[in-house]
């Protein structure tokens, strides 16, 4: 039976293949997921774009989710230096060299594509309190939980600010620093491999693949 790894570096490779399309430049890519919720994206997307300008190296390509029209980003994205792609997550993530993520099921793809990640997440103060009362766990991210420590960074409510983003996005592209996220990305695998969730999780990118 072939090993997690093994399934989503074959992935991966498709996912390159399908992205080939688009006229991308040929600086490393930083892909940014902000959700698929209006109020969420509203939120958290000015947020994780303000940091472009600080890192004039890379192209930043916002994931678009499907269920918002292209206007919608555009009007928050104003005059920023980026690119849209919808509809077409994994594919955009298969190519990156790092993501700003929120909190989500895309977190743990993003982790299971080996791509290192910086979590974003800034709701509603008075919704966010009453989810932390009713709710007592210590991270917000699949792969945090499922790791039981951190191993992404995750900048919540009033930690997510220009300067946090960028110092942890600094972080996470420096090479020494990936070694040890690739490495926890390993143990990952591993964990989900003895549980069966990594061929469900493949599977789902498989079958989004095929629409």
């Amino acid at each position: 039976e072939a090993s997690p790894a093994i399934i989503y570096n074959f992935i991966r490779i498709i996912l390159k293949l399908k992205l080939q399309k688009h006229s991308l430049s040929g600086l490393p890519i930083i892909a940014i997921l902000p959700g698929s919720r209006k109020q969420e994206i509203e939120t958290i997307l000015p947020l994780m774009i303000s940091v472009i300008d600080n890192f004039p190296e890379y192209q930043f390509i916002i994931a678009a989710a499907p269920s918002q029209s292209l206007s919608f980003y555009n009007d928050l994205v104003g005059n920023k230096n980026l690119s849209i792609i919808s509809d077409e997550t994994y594919e955009l993530l298969s190519h990156s060299e790092a993501a700003l993520v929120t909190s989500g099921t895309a977190t743990l793809v993003t982790a299971l594509l080996n791509i290192p990640e910086v979590v974003c997440y800034k709701g509603g103060m008075i919704s966010y309190l009453i989810a932390r009362m009713l709710v007592k766990i210590k991270f917000i991210s699949l792969v945090n939980l499922i790791m039981d420590r951190e191993v992404v960074k995750e900048l919540i409510q009033n930690n997510l600010t220009t300067d946090s983003i960028t110092e942890e996005l600094r972080k996470i592209i420096d090479p020494q620093v990936r070694i040890k996220i690739f490495d926890d990305y390993t143990k990952l695998n591993e964990i989900l491999n003895t549980g069966g969730a990594a061929a469900k999780t493949a599977s789902m990118i498989v079958n989004d693949l095929k629409k």
